[in-house]
């Protein structure tokens, strides 16, 4: 079936990728990321297995690519703004 081809998981890294040019944030490229690992594990013959892995592996991969983007590129000290006082206060 179609999860079990290698490049079908890069291709739709690819355009999930591309998501993250529409929604810039790092929401879609941990999911971009785990999903052309998945991808080159799956071509190399590292994986080989039902849809279960390849999903579970996919989920872990762009879990640990979201949590090193968070920290490499995270919120930057100054990002987020704290108010202090309310316009309306007199």
């Amino acid at each position: 079936m179609w999860w079990s081809i290698w490049w079908v998981w890069i291709a739709a890294g690819f355009l999930i990728g591309g998501l993250e040019i529409l929604a810039p944030g790092y929401i879609f490229l941990g999911f971009a990321i785990g999903a052309v690992v998945t991808g080159i594990l799956l071509g190399l013959g590292v994986l080989s297995g039902g849809p279960a892995l390849l999903v579970l592996t996919f989920a872990i991969c762009s879990l640990v690519a979201w949590i090193a983007l968070r920290r490499t590129m995270g919120v930057r000290e100054g990002q987020v703004k704290v108010w202090d006082r309310d316009i309306n206060d007199n």
